[in-house]
Protein backbone atom coordinates (compact mmCIF):
# COMPACT_ATOMS: atom_id res chain seq x y z
CA UNK A 1 0.00 0.00 0.00
CA UNK A 2 1.09 3.56 -1.09
CA UNK A 3 1.20 6.85 1.51
CA UNK A 4 -1.69 8.37 -1.23
CA UNK A 5 -3.96 4.93 -0.43
CA UNK A 6 -4.43 5.73 3.59
CA UNK A 7 -3.46 9.88 4.22
CA UNK A 8 -6.23 12.35 4.87
CA UNK A 9 -6.97 14.63 1.79
CA UNK A 10 -7.87 17.91 1.79
CA UNK A 11 -5.73 18.47 4.63
CA UNK A 12 -6.59 22.34 6.27
CA UNK A 13 -3.76 25.05 6.38
CA UNK A 14 -2.30 28.38 7.12
CA UNK A 15 0.05 30.62 6.15
CA UNK A 16 3.26 32.09 8.47
CA UNK A 17 1.22 35.79 8.59
CA UNK A 18 -1.82 33.88 10.24
CA UNK A 19 -2.86 35.00 13.83
CA UNK A 20 -2.30 31.93 16.22
CA UNK A 21 -5.85 33.01 17.75
CA UNK A 22 -6.92 32.20 14.18
CA UNK A 23 -4.70 28.72 14.35
CA UNK A 24 -5.76 27.70 17.41
CA UNK A 25 -9.61 28.51 16.13
CA UNK A 26 -8.88 25.74 12.92
CA UNK A 27 -7.59 23.35 15.20
CA UNK A 28 -10.52 23.32 17.30
CA UNK A 29 -13.03 23.26 14.96
CA UNK A 30 -10.92 20.64 12.75
CA UNK A 31 -10.44 18.96 16.25
CA UNK A 32 -6.77 18.40 14.83
CA UNK A 33 -3.17 18.85 17.28
CA UNK A 34 -1.22 20.00 13.69
CA UNK A 35 -2.03 22.53 11.23
CA UNK A 36 0.79 22.64 7.83
CA UNK A 37 1.86 26.03 7.09
CA UNK A 38 2.06 26.32 3.53
CA UNK A 39 3.09 29.37 1.29
CA UNK A 40 2.52 29.17 -2.38
CA UNK A 41 1.02 25.81 -2.11
CA UNK A 42 4.74 24.14 -0.71
CA UNK A 43 5.25 23.45 3.35
CA UNK A 44 7.66 25.47 5.09
CA UNK A 45 6.54 24.72 8.45
CA UNK A 46 4.32 23.00 10.51
CA UNK A 47 1.98 24.60 13.74
CA UNK A 48 0.86 22.01 16.57
CA UNK A 49 -1.23 22.52 19.91
CA UNK A 50 2.17 22.07 22.04
CA UNK A 51 3.44 24.80 19.71
CA UNK A 52 0.71 27.02 20.58
CA UNK A 53 0.96 26.46 24.37
CA UNK A 54 4.79 26.90 24.89
CA UNK A 55 6.59 29.01 22.08
CA UNK A 56 2.73 31.21 21.35
CA UNK A 57 1.72 31.89 24.89
CA UNK A 58 5.10 31.48 26.82
CA UNK A 59 6.64 34.00 24.71
CA UNK A 60 3.65 35.92 23.66
CA UNK A 61 3.98 35.71 19.78
CA UNK A 62 1.84 37.09 17.71
CA UNK A 63 1.77 34.71 13.99
CA UNK A 64 2.64 31.51 12.96
CA UNK A 65 5.73 32.32 11.98
CA UNK A 66 7.17 33.30 15.19
CA UNK A 67 5.76 28.99 16.86
CA UNK A 68 6.08 27.02 13.81
CA UNK A 69 8.48 24.48 13.05
CA UNK A 70 11.02 24.70 9.86
CA UNK A 71 12.93 21.66 9.44
CA UNK A 72 9.71 19.92 7.73
CA UNK A 73 10.12 16.34 7.17
CA UNK A 74 7.33 15.31 4.18
CA UNK A 75 6.84 12.48 2.34
CA UNK A 76 5.48 11.27 -1.60
CA UNK A 77 2.27 9.87 -1.65
CA UNK A 78 4.14 7.50 -3.47
CA UNK A 79 6.26 6.30 -0.78
CA UNK A 80 5.18 3.09 1.15
CA UNK A 81 3.67 2.72 4.13
CA UNK A 82 6.96 0.71 5.63
CA UNK A 83 8.94 3.87 3.76
CA UNK A 84 6.50 6.25 6.32
CA UNK A 85 6.31 4.37 9.52
CA UNK A 86 10.26 4.43 9.11
CA UNK A 87 10.44 8.38 8.49
CA UNK A 88 8.64 8.84 11.36
CA UNK A 89 10.26 6.24 13.75
CA UNK A 90 13.83 8.19 12.55
CA UNK A 91 12.47 11.81 12.89
CA UNK A 92 10.21 10.89 16.16
CA UNK A 93 7.31 12.80 14.42
CA UNK A 94 3.05 11.63 14.55
CA UNK A 95 2.47 13.28 11.49
CA UNK A 96 3.85 13.37 8.30
CA UNK A 97 2.80 16.22 5.35
CA UNK A 98 2.34 14.60 2.21
CA UNK A 99 4.05 16.37 -0.82
CA UNK A 100 3.84 15.70 -4.67
CA UNK A 101 5.67 17.90 -7.21
CA UNK A 102 6.76 20.15 -3.73
CA UNK A 103 2.52 20.69 -3.30
CA UNK A 104 0.83 20.28 -0.37
CA UNK A 105 -1.45 17.01 -1.22
CA UNK A 106 -2.46 15.56 2.11
CA UNK A 107 -1.34 14.51 5.62
CA UNK A 108 -0.60 11.09 7.22
CA UNK A 109 -1.09 11.01 10.91
CA UNK A 110 0.70 7.80 13.18
CA UNK A 111 -3.16 6.50 13.75
CA UNK A 112 -3.70 6.50 9.70
CA UNK A 113 -0.77 4.06 10.08
CA UNK A 114 -2.35 2.28 13.11
CA UNK A 115 -5.51 1.87 11.74
CA UNK A 116 -3.72 0.18 8.61
CA UNK A 117 -1.81 -1.63 10.11
CA UNK A 118 -4.53 -3.13 12.62
CA UNK A 119 -6.64 -3.92 8.93
CA UNK A 120 -3.45 -5.77 7.76
CA UNK A 121 -3.66 -7.68 10.75
CA UNK A 122 -7.16 -8.48 11.34
CA UNK A 123 -7.27 -9.54 7.80
CA UNK A 124 -4.36 -11.90 7.79
CA UNK A 125 -5.91 -13.12 11.14
CA UNK A 126 -9.51 -14.24 9.48
CA UNK A 127 -7.45 -15.72 6.53
CA UNK A 128 -5.91 -17.82 8.93
CA UNK A 129 -8.87 -18.86 10.42
CA UNK A 130 -10.42 -19.37 7.41
CA UNK A 131 -8.13 -21.53 6.08
CA UNK A 132 -8.06 -23.50 9.66
CA UNK A 133 -11.58 -24.27 9.04
CA UNK A 134 -10.53 -25.34 5.37
CA UNK A 135 -8.26 -27.88 6.39
CA UNK A 136 -10.51 -29.42 9.41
Amino acid sequence: MKVRDVMSKNVECCTNQDSLQSVASKMESLNVGAIPVVENGQVVGMITDRDLALRGIGNESSNASQVMSNNIVTIDGNASLQEASNLMAQHQIRRLPVVENGNLVGMLSLGDLAVQQQSDESAGEALSQISQNDIQ
